[in-house]
């Protein structure tokens, strides 16, 4: 399974990671997948000393991780959580701070490549795209149950889709007839809802739709906002955190969080900037992007780009 999975960014990411010299150290994943990251960061570091934490909500990648990782140096804890609870756990087992964190936002590849999973429209599958599968709410709820109008948003806001209103009332008015069930039935509804040109594109025409509606699913643009905000917080001084996003809906959120913590706020060209203190500083100037050798070995990593910020 591991091997399906390649870590992007890898060398880039292990680029900021140095051996501790604390007695003690503590280094968070936030989105465990199947630990690839982890791993080599934890053999980087080579410390008994060091306190891991890896989350992650996909039951299967807690039990790959768990037998993985079972000959590793540290105290190494692997945890059922969505990151946006993560902070309230480690804060419940008495853990005072991170000094290196790393998020790898997004659905790794074992769950995409699962057609059970339903995350994808290259498989004909149930509906489904639910990272955590003990949750109730699916992608058969939200195509079957939510108004046109609420899918419109979604797909517009979280896919960048211009024709969302026109695949949302396409959905609508399909499950008038028999509920959609299945990836390729919500697929024809999308092909049939664009004009001809946009079927021929360079991405899969339902691809927006898709990602759109995996993130209702999984609530990944609020998890994103709490789980990045709550984290950056519990950084100890000169604590790292590390995140690499897979589209420009979610760059941009860090990116503005980013500048947030470590510009001064501009009120007029009049007046002096404000005294805000500066607890942070940004250690990417620009997002680093994958190599054209990387991504001629793995072509998902292409929209990939790593962000780094450190706690003064």
């Amino acid at each position: 399974m591991n091997q399906l999975h390649k870590s992007v960014l890898l060398d880039e990411v292990l680029s900021f990671v140095k051996k501790p010299t604390k007695s003690k150290f503590t280094f968070v994943d936030m989105t465990l997948g199947r630990g690839g990251h982890s791993r080599k960061i934890i053999e980087k570091l080579d410390s008994e000393n060091l306190n891991y934490y890896g989350f992650d909500c996909d039951d299967e990648a807690i039990k790959y991780v768990k037998e993985d990782f079972k000959n590793l140096k540290g105290n190494i804890n692997i945890v059922k959580s969505k990151f946006s609870k993560a902070i309230d756990y480690l804060k419940e087992n008495d853990v005072a701070g991170i000094d290196l964190c790393l998020f790898d936002i997004g659905v790794s590849s074992p769950q995409f490549d699962d057609p059970i999973r339903g995350f994808s429209y290259r498989f004909d599958a149930k509906l489904d795209m639910r990272m955590d599968q003990s949750q109730k709410l699916s992608c058969y709820e939200v195509v079957n149950t939510y108004s046109e109008r609420d899918l419109t948003r979604i797909i517009y806001d979280y896919g960048d889709e211009k024709f969302a209103k026109s695949i949302a009332k396409n959905i609508c008015l399909a499950r008038q007839n028999k509920t959609i069930e299945t990836t390729f039935e919500l697929v024809d509804i999308i092909k049939s809802s664009l004009p001809k040109k946009q079927l021929f594109k360079e991405h899969h025409p339902a691809k927006r739709t898709f990602m759109a509606l995996r993130y209702e699913v999984n609530k990944e643009h609020d998890e994103l906002i709490e789980g990045l905000k709550k984290a950056t917080e519990f950084l100890n001084k000169d604590g790292i955190l590390m995140i690499i996003t897979f589209n420009s809906h979610e760059d941009a959120i860090v990116k503005r969080y980013f500048d947030s913590l470590t510009k001064e706020v501009f009120i007029s060209k009049y007046l002096p900037p404000s005294e805000k203190e500066v607890k942070y500083k940004v250690l990417t100037k620009k997002p680093i992007a994958p190599s054209y050798e990387e991504i001629e070995d793995n072509p998902r990593c292409k929209p990939s780009k790593l962000r780094a910020i450190q706690r003064l």
